[in-house]
């Protein structure tokens, strides 16, 4: 166990470790936590509070308190050099084949993910911020197992890092400030800022964040205080960090222009998080019945009303301020078969056209292969201009009661929709436990949030006495036995699966819903 100034870091740090988990870092990390950890945890637990309010028949609405803030005549800051164009985004991890393929994709901006697509094991915390370093500084490469080498290409060519750290849910257990686990949100975003901030700098552009799960702009308020405090500690100037929300929280949504306007100095715009988006419809309403009753989630598509409501409001307020507004992934991943590719670049290209034509000025990819249909579908539109931000969107009038018309949506729910759901569940924690927050599972990228869908959707219809298409009424019978016969369908032994069954079982129907199924998956990491 290692003690700097009352930061303890119980895990093993050897080898290169020391490159990272410098005294000064440290220090930083230190100040960070006793600056604003406590602000932190009461912002979790008006969380608490406002669900609460929910079950007790509540609705969400338009703040009254902030109507000043949405009516005001304000803008974000102007978009900071490497981020003006951003009509195609790569999300990923920050292994260090993902880093050199990322950047190398022609993605104009990559993602490099701390948060939904990585398992937060002392490694990949500590590794990732190394693979960022060595990207930074050209000292980066790889060589597969098969022989083949990784290079980066020239640096004109290459994607503008933007981190996400994890949510402000997350604790690093692994370190300790006077004798308290830290945020991970802390953690991934005060190492990479220390020391990559003046790297990105000295390199024409800056130090550059996602910022995911939030539920309110008090807590963009505290991310934005974070950054001052951050900048004022380094030396830079104030609104060097840019910082992209996730509105993927169903209370998120009633708040976009007032998180635009606590980050503004800081902000480059919102993003279009549908797959959380989803899940929080079903965690923020599962006691509210049938109305906010989901059916497969193949079947919720970017079309259906209230997500309709919310991407058209989105793109809206972010044009409003001045701010980009980005589109959500495409998680389909390249297979070998021509028939599931031609059906699924359809589908990529579908969606991102229809993305550009309603306004937004970029999207998410996760598979270098769909790099180019995103940027073919966005320059149709865009032709040789940047963004489309000039595009207001003025015609765009969203409610309330639109965006909460989550009982419009068509569909069934199916035995194949039940059993992809336990299957996608059970092999993605395997993965998770392993190590590995990002998975192909049946030709798309599955990671933390696309999971969360599949075991929330299960807890849903087993705790709403749903029938299935077949007329089957699901029930914990009928879950566990579909568990046993989707592990049996799994290459190797199904003891192998135990834990991830046993994980996937803890999250997907136990009476107490588990806030993320991170939560107690970490709780089984050393």
């Amino acid at each position: 166990m290692r003690v700097t100034e009352g930061v303890q870091i119980t895990a093993e740090s050897g080898g290169r470790f020391a490159e990272i988990l410098t005294e000064p870092a440290i220090e930083f990390l230190g100040s960070l936590h006793r600056a604003f950890d406590a602000r932190r945890l009461e912002l979790l637990r008006a969380r608490e509070v406002r669900y609460e309010q929910l079950v007790a028949g509540h609705q969400l609405e338009f703040l009254p308190d902030t109507k000043e803030v949405r009516e005001g005549d304000w803008q974000v800051a102007p978009p900071a050099p490497g981020l003006v164009d951003r009509r195609v985004e790569i999300t990923g991890p920050t292994d260090r084949k993902m880093t050199i393929n990322a950047l190398n994709s022609g993605a104009k901006v990559w993602l490099a993910d701390f948060e939904d697509a990585s398992t937060p094991t002392w490694d990949n915390v500590v590794q990732g911020q190394l693979n960022l370093i060595d990207a930074l500084d050209r000292k980066i490469d790889y060589t597969s197992d098969e022989g083949k080498s990784y290079a980066l290409r020239p640096a004109e060519e290459l994607a503008t890092i933007v981190v996400r750290p994890r949510g402000w849910h997350l604790s690093e257990k692994h370190v300790l400030v006077d004798g308290e686990p830290m945020s991970g949100s802390l953690v991934d975003f005060g190492l990479y800022f220390f020391h990559c901030a003046q790297r990105q700098i000295d390199a024409g552009k800056g130090p550059y964040f996602y910022l995911p799960k939030m539920e309110s702009h008090l807590e963009a308020r505290l991310w934005n205080d974070v950054f001052v405090h951050a900048q004022d500690h380094v030396g830079i100037p104030q609104g060097t960090i840019r910082a992209t929300c996730l509105i993927e929280t169903y209370p998120a949504a009633f708040e976009m222009e007032e998180i635009l306007y606590e980050l503004r100095d800081h902000s480059s715009g919102l993003n279009a998080g549908r797959w959380d988006y989803i899940f929080s419809v079903i965690k923020k309403f599962r006691t509210r019945g049938r109305d906010f009753l989901l059916p497969d989630r193949n079947q919720v598509t970017m079309t259906v009303p209230f997500m309709r409501a919310y991407t058209e409001l989105l793109v809206r307020t972010c044009h409003k301020r001045g701010a980009h507004a980005i589109g959500g992934m495409a998680a389909f991943i390249p297979s070998r078969d021509p028939e599931v590719n031609e059906a699924a670049f359809q589908k990529v290209t579908d969606d991102k056209t229809r993305e550009a034509n309603d306004g937004f000025d970029g999207s998410w990819v996760a598979h270098p292969g769909m790099v180019e249909l995103c940027k073919e579908a966005f320059t149709k539109v865009l032709g040789d201009r940047p963004n489309q931000i000039d595009k207001k969107r003025e015609d765009v009038e969203v409610t309330a009661e639109q965006l909460l018309d989550v009982k419009a949506t068509p569909g069934t729910v199916t035995e194949a929709g039940l059993r992809n759901n336990i299957s996608v569940g059970v092999q993605y924690l395997h993965t998770w436990l392993k190590g590995s927050g990002a998975v192909g599972i049946f030709n798309l990228m599955e990671d933390a949030a696309t999971a969360e869908i599949s075991r929330s959707q299960v807890w849903q219809w087993l705790h709403n006495d749903v029938e299935l298409d077949t007329g089957t009424k699901v029930t914990r019978e009928l879950i566990d036995r579909l568990v046993e016969e989707e592990v049996a369908k799994l290459p190797g032994d199904p003891a192998d699966y135990d834990e991830a069954r046993s994980t996937f079982l803890e999250v997907a129907v136990a009476d107490d819903f588990a806030e993320f199924l991170t939560l107690p998956a970490y709780e089984r990491m050393p």
